[in-house]
């Protein structure tokens, strides 16, 4: 496996190569019942000391990720359950080679280079559960995927010349035009010429990060923050810093502050019903980070996949609308809102960076698919706005219904602020709630959540989760709740009780 160790870092080297094994552990990377390298393998891998490698499998094993055992070795233990994993690996993993012959162990062999993948850990639900909280999606049934899918229907049956050319590497034309509209009746002027239509929004991120930051780059991310983010800029090799949220979003004094001792070469930000906190950044505090952008020549990523579904006001202008010199790249996805089998996202830049993400996509996949871009663009066209006031309307009332079930079942541990737009409910929870054994139970009892360990860029301690109000019915999502409210509770007094139990007597 690759480490890479960063000699000047305050980080001790040992807790280095522990924090990147741990990663790859809690993604799935390692499977359980691995062999990690011997130390002496590894101290020869990485240039340091036996004892540097020692005390890493040490840390390793203190926090119950591996079993070492005098002349046998170190083993990845049994991590969390395997519906953490995604279906096709569980699959996979359960595959008999055995009765074949065949052996892949060999493939431990193969350096890769991917520290972290912690969104593809926690993206599809174990089998067992019955209340999936912890996708931030919309529930299929309120999605226009009928129209979406007559629109293609029809343009592949009557207009095949089309499907058989190559698509524009910058997207279709037709839907920059439309998008062209759409964010003028946002307040965001731009022309198609300045837009790059990418696979989602995840594909933008990854785009930007491969095109602009290389191993040492400071990226400046919130506390806690999107996975998926995580992921990209962790496998760039970038020194990430992050920047803790409050009720306004990204603490930009903070941040300010950071700035001078480690100057940005890119600050990633969502910064409207922020994923996974819901809160939003004020209008003040956009303009403050445009003005650092603009101080030390950096990039400003602004990811915005939610903006259209606020409850009661729009939110403020987004951060690009007020870029005057290109320093704002901004990712809208249409995926989540629309259709997520399409992967429809739009990428606006100025100038040589938008011609440089135009590179990278074309090395990427020579672009998007047409058929979805076009298929998406009569309805966004003609259907969008109609669309998207109901479904606004239909979201905040499942909000009300995650509302009315908290203030009727959470224990006083829990605590929770109601976003004004978005999908998603963050929940904190006091003390020093075991969250390992949380997440267990409720998977057990049926329910999935997202940890709140996942939203950090290091694994974090704390005592927060997020669910997704809007991924299933009403009812099943208060029931979904009540489970999870139970589950807290259960566990919080078993540890309260434990704790009592070691408390000395007098």
């Amino acid at each position: 496996m690759h480490i890479e160790l960063k000699r000047g870092s305050s980080t001790k080297l040992y807790m280095q190569i522990a924090l990147t094994i741990a990663d790859r552990i809690r993604s799935g990377l390692i499977e359980p019942g691995t062999r990690l390298p011997s130390v002496r393998k590894l101290t020869a891998d990485l240039g340091v000391s036996l004892v540097t490698v020692t005390k890493a499998y040490a840390e390793l094993e203190a926090i119950q990720l591996v079993r070492c055992s005098q002349g046998k070795g170190c083993y990845v233990r049994g991590t969390e359950p395997s519906g953490q994993m995604s279906r096709e690996a569980v699959a996979h993993s359960k595959m008999s080679i055995r009765g074949s012959g065949v052996s892949l162990n060999w493939q431990m062999t193969l350096v890769d280079y991917l520290p972290r993948a912690q969104l593809w850990r926690h993206f599809d639900a174990s089998p067992q559960v019955r209340y999936e909280l912890h996708m931030s999606a919309i529930q299929p049934e309120l999605l226009p995927t009928r129209d979406i899918i007559n629109s293609a229907y029809h343009l592949s049956s009557e207009h095949a010349e089309r499907m058989a050319a190559y698509g524009s590497f910058q997207g279709d034309w037709e839907l920059r035009q439309t998008f062209a509209t759409h964010f003028a009746s946002r307040g965001m002027q731009v022309t198609p010429e300045r837009m790059l239509i990418t696979s989602g929004a995840q594909q933008g991120i990854d785009l930007v990060a491969r095109t602009f930051i290389g191993p040492g780059d400071v990226v400046y991310m919130e506390a806690p923050t999107y996975t998926g983010a995580i992921d990209v800029f962790t496998s760039r090799g970038a020194k990430i810093i992050t920047v803790p949220v409050d009720n306004e979003g990204m603490r930009i004094d903070l941040l300010t502050r950071l700035c001078d001792t480690y100057p940005p070469k890119l600050i990633y930000t969502i910064p409207t019903y922020h994923n996974p906190t819901g809160v939003t950044m004020s209008a003040q505090r956009r303009a403050q980070l445009l003005n650092i952008a603009q101080s030390y020549h950096c990039l400003i990523l602004e990811d915005d996949p939610f903006a259209d579904l606020y409850f009661r006001e729009p939110p403020p202008a987004s951060i690009k609308s007020m870029d005057r010199a290109g320093h704002v790249v901004y990712i809208k996805s249409f995926s989540k809102v629309l259709s997520p089998g399409c992967r429809v996202a739009c990428a606006i830049a100025d100038g040589s960076v938008l011609t440089r993400l135009v590179a990278a996509k074309s090395t990427a996949d020579l672009g998007s698919p047409l058929l979805t871009q076009k298929a998406l663009q009569a309805y966004i066209q003609e259907q969008y706005d109609t669309y998207v006031y109901q479904l606004r309307e239909e979201l905040y009332s499942r909000l009300c219904a995650a509302s009315e079930v908290l203030e009727q079942c959470a224990t006083k541990e829990m605590q929770w602020r109601l976003p004004e737009g978005g999908l998603n409910l963050w929940l904190e929870l006091q003390g020093n709630m075991d969250m390992h054994e949380l997440h267990r139970q409720s998977l057990a009892a049926g329910v999935s959540f997202l940890p709140g360990s996942a939203c950090y860029v290091a694994e974090s301690d704390t005592t927060s989760l997020r669910i997704c109000f809007t991924v299933t019915s009403s009812e099943a999502l208060k029931q979904g709740l009540r489970i999870l409210c139970t589950v807290i509770e259960k566990v919080s007094s078993k540890q309260s009780g434990a704790t009592a139990d070691r408390l000395p007597l007098i």
